[in-house]
């Protein structure tokens, strides 16, 4: 069974990570979604990729420096058209509710928190508290690069899929042992330099292989038929339904 994973919601059609980018996946018949999450100093976890807001907002500054008192006045998607002017910056509430409501799955990838330690555990126990909204019937990923915090994750949450992230330069030949130490489900590599051997390494040892961030289709294409089970995309409203079918 193919998994068709929208990188950080339909990016490529609305601002990512908002809620629009996600709802669009439900327009395209994509049945997953990526996201970040991280968290602010009132310990509000929030829908972002980076720990600043410069990229893509109309503000400047860090996240861990900011409440949910402010997500009212930042922009976060007039930057990208005049279609999302007031786009907001989405809570996990929010993006929970979302979820629900149109009966997609979710990929959390959990940002490794350049601010302190401290704020990376209260992400995770704030996380958790989050998704116990989340309908039973959601089905659920939560990934990190930051394997410390993953298998802190896994140890809180012990019945929740997680997935183990690598790029390229530091997938080591010790990756199996990363995976067993976090109690992984997955391993999600990066696309680049990903070889039909490697696929093969990863799926005999009874992991499953979801790739990012793979833009081109007869790249995935040809990951698809080495085997890995799920693809993470900009482009996911351009792939053939055989894959949008797949739940």
């Amino acid at each position: 069974m193919k998994t068709l994973i929208a990188h950080r919601g339909m990016s490529s059609l609305a601002p990512e990570n908002t809620l629009s980018a996600f709802s669009l996946c439900k327009e395209h018949g994509v049945q997953w979604f990526e996201c970040d999450v991280d968290i602010l100093q009132d310990g509000t976890v929030i829908i972002s990729h980076d720990d600043t807001l410069d990229r893509c907002t109309d503000k400047s500054g860090r996240l861990c420096d900011i409440s949910s008192a402010d997500l009212s006045s930042i922009d976060a998607g007039s930057w990208f058209s005049d279609d999302y002017i007031d786009e907001r910056l989405p809570t996990v509430q929010q993006l929970i509710a979302m979820a629900n409501e149109k009966e997609l799955n979710l990929n959390i990838e959990i940002k490794s928190c350049s601010a302190s330690a401290k704020l990376s555990h209260l992400l995770i126990d704030n996380l958790i508290i989050a998704l116990k909204e989340l309908a039973p019937e959601r089905e659920l990923i939560i990934s990190s690069f930051n394997h410390l915090v993953l298998s802190e994750f896994k140890r809180k949450s012990p019945q929740t899929k997680i997935a183990c992230l690598f790029e390229s330069h530091n997938l080591w030949d010790d990756w199996n042992s990363i995976i067993e130490w976090c109690e992984a489900d997955y391993i999600h590599p990066e696309e680049k330099g990903l070889t039909r051997e490697m696929v093969q390494k990863f799926k005999a040892s009874g992991i499953k292989v979801n790739v990012w961030t793979v833009n081109d289709l007869a790249r995935a294409n040809e990951l698809f038929n080495w085997g890995v089970d799920g693809i993470c995309t900009d482009i996911a409203h351009k792939f053939p339904s055989k894959y949008k079918a797949q739940k």
